[in-house]
């Protein structure tokens, strides 16, 4: 079925950030990070068309973009400064990296899928990014050599308070992950007293694939 005239890629994302603020998206910071991030160009091209809905969608090795309404929702609740250092569990395809990149002095991010890396490093580089760091390697490991981070995102089901991660956390920071073996996780916000303890928020119910040890075997 053709597309009304007025459904142009424009309109769509107009729709796009206008559901999110509906669902709860009011932070503008992350509002405009999402609206000028291209969620087409992280988007597998049998599913381009569909880049604007509010899903989450396939892309290689088994995994998925999310959808827009968690990547919103996590993001604001991270509570990003612009001086902060963050560090990502799961690049996939990119997509939250770049709105990461937007709001952080630096993000640090890991994969576990060799072929994910390679291909959200070629996004990077056409976004011309000169802030985000990569690295192929087990992401419920961390990345210890270049902590403490001031924020720390988890776009992977960890089946259990997120030990390691929270050791590399700095003692007033932040870390958002989905926790929860079966196939409906809870979103948990991790707050550092600042004494290392922790004040433990449980945001909504969500649905990611599991955080896996090791690095993936790829053919």
């Amino acid at each position: 079925m053709a597309k009304p005239e007025d459904d142009t890629a424009e309109t769509r994302l107009a729709r796009l950030i206008l559901a999110l603020r509906s669902q709860g998206v009011s932070d503008a910071k992350v509002l405009n990070a999402i609206e000028t991030t291209p969620r087409e160009a992280f988007t597998p091209d049998l599913f381009k068309e569909r880049a604007f809905e509010d899903s989450a969608l396939p892309i290689a090795c088994g995994q998925t973009i999310s959808q827009p309404f968690i990547v919103g929702l996590m993001t604001q609740a991270l509570k990003v400064d612009k001086r902060d250092r963050v560090l990502e569990i799961g690049t996939g395809s990119g997509y939250q990296t770049t709105i990461l990149s937007k709001l952080a002095r630096l993000v640090y991010t890991i994969e576990r899928y060799r072929t994910l890396m390679k291909e959200a490093e070629g996004r990077f580089k056409q976004l011309g990014l000169t802030n985000v760091i990569t690295r192929f390697g087990d992401g419920g490991e961390g990345w210890a050599k270049q902590a403490p981070f001031d924020r720390i995102m988890v776009t992977a089901a960890a089946p259990g308070e997120p030990k390691a991660l929270l050791e590399q956390l700095k003692p007033s920071g932040i870390l958002v992950a989905p926790i929860g073996k079966g196939p409906v996780q809870s979103l948990r916000r991790y707050t550092g007293d600042g004494k290392g303890g922790f004040t433990v928020e449980e945001l909504i119910d969500v649905r990611f694939v599991p955080l896996l040890d090791g690095v993936a075997k790829e053919l």
